[in-house]
C-alpha cells in the first residue's frame, strides 16, 4: 500500500472505520516491517482489526490466542508423539536396523505440528494476530522478543525455519497487566480509546446495515451515557452493536425503557452494572 490514504479506503472497504492515527500506524507496520501493539479496552476494535487487515490484504489470518501459562510448545511447534510412536512400530514390524536412519525419520518434518507462531513464519503472506499478550507470563514475553526481531526461530532437529517475508503481526492487550517495555520497543504503539458518538455511528451503521437510523442513534447515545458512568465493566462498541442487533432482533425500530432493561444483558456483564444502569435508563432514554 502506498500510503495512510490507501491503507484508510483499504480497511473501510471491509467494514472497518479508522481514524487518522490508526491509519498511519497501520501503514508504518506494513512499510517497516513492525509489529503493531494495540491497547485499550475490551472491545474497542483491536482484535477486529487484525481481521480486516488480512481481508484487506487477501491474506490469511492466524491467530494465537494467550492465556495464564501458555509456552513455547503451544504457540510454536510440537512434535506428534502418536504419528511417531506408529512410524517406529511399523519400521520394527519392518525389520528396521539402522538406529540412526530410524531416529532421523522420526524428528522429520512430517511429523511437526506447527502452531500459530510457526504457521506464520511458513505462510507468506500472513497476518498474525497475538491477542491479549497482557494474559500471557513474562517467560512468554522474553520468547516473543527474540522471534518478533528475527522472525526466525531455530527447532534444534531441523534447524533454523526464518520467514521469507515477515508477517504482518498485531498484538492485543487489555491491559490487564502493564506488558515489559521490551517487548513494546519492538513495536509501533497505538492506543485505542472509545470512539466519539459520530464514529460510534457510523460503526454501528457500517456492520448493521439493516437496523433503522433512529434504533442505530439511540443506542449508541445510550452506550455513551453509560460509559460515562462508574461501571465495573464499560461497554466497548462490539457490545453496541451487540445491543444494536439484539433490539432489531427483537422487531424494535426505536428503544424504549422495556425493551432496553430486558436487553441489558447484551451490553453489560456485570450484575452492579446492570443494575446501575436500570436506573439511569429512563433519563437517559429521555436524552437519546
Amino acid at each position: 500500500m502506498n500510503g495512510p490514504e490507501e491503507v484508510r479506503a483499504r480497511l473501510e472497504e471491509t467494514g472497518y472505520l479508522v481514524d487518522d492515527g490508526l491509519a498511519v500506524a497501520c501503514f508504518l507496520a506494513l512499510r517497516l516491517h513492525r509489529p503493531l501493539f494495540c491497547e485499550g479496552d475490551a472491545g474497542v476494535g483491536k482484535t477486529a482489526l487484525a481481521a480486516a487487515l488480512a481481508e484487506a490484504l487477501g491474506a490469511p489470518l492466524i491467530r494465537l490466542q494467550c492465556h495464564e501459562g501458555i509456552d513455547a510448545s503451544q504457540a510454536l511447534y510440537d512434535w506428534d508423539f502418536p504419528r511417531q510412536l506408529l512410524h517406529l512400530r511399523a519400521a520394527e514390524a519392518a525389520g528396521a536396523v539402522d538406529a540412526d536412519r530410524l531416529e532421523g525419520e522420526l524428528y522429520d518434518r512430517r511429523f511437526l505440528i506447527a502452531r500459530p507462531l510457526l504457521r506464520a513464519l511458513e505462510t507468506c503472506p500472513s497476518v498474525l494476530l497475538i491477542d491479549e499478550i497482557d494474559r500471557a507470563d513474562d517467560e512468554f514475553e522474553a520468547f516473543l522478543l527474540e522471534l518478533l526481531s528475527e522472525f526466525s526461530v531455530t527447532i534444534p532437529e531441523l534447524g533454523t525455519v526464518r520467514a521469507q517475508v515477515p508477517p504482518v503481526v498485531v498484538l492485543t492487550s487489555n491491559r490487564t497487566r502493564e506488558v515489559h517495555d521490551a517487548l513494546k520497543r519492538r513495536c509501533l504503539y497505538h492506543w485505542f480509546d472509545h470512539p466519539d458518538f459520530a464514529r460510534e455511528l457510523a460503526i454501528v451503521r457500517r456492520r448493521l446495515p439493516g437496523v433503522s437510523q433512529r434504533l442505530a442513534e439511540q443506542v449508541t447515545a445510550l452506550v455513551q451515557t453509560l460509559r460515562s458512568e462508574d461501571l465495573l465493566k464499560p461497554p466497548g462498541v462490539a457490545e453496541t452493536i451487540d445491543w444494536a442487533e439484539a433490539l432489531d432482533a427483537l422487531g424494535a425500530s426505536e428503544v424504549d425503557a422495556e425493551l432496553a432493561v430486558a436487553t441489558l444483558g447484551s451490553v453489560l456483564k456485570y450484575r452492579e452494572d446492570a443494575e446501575r444502569a436500570r436506573g439511569l435508563l429512563p433519563t437517559a432514554l429521555l436524552g437519546a
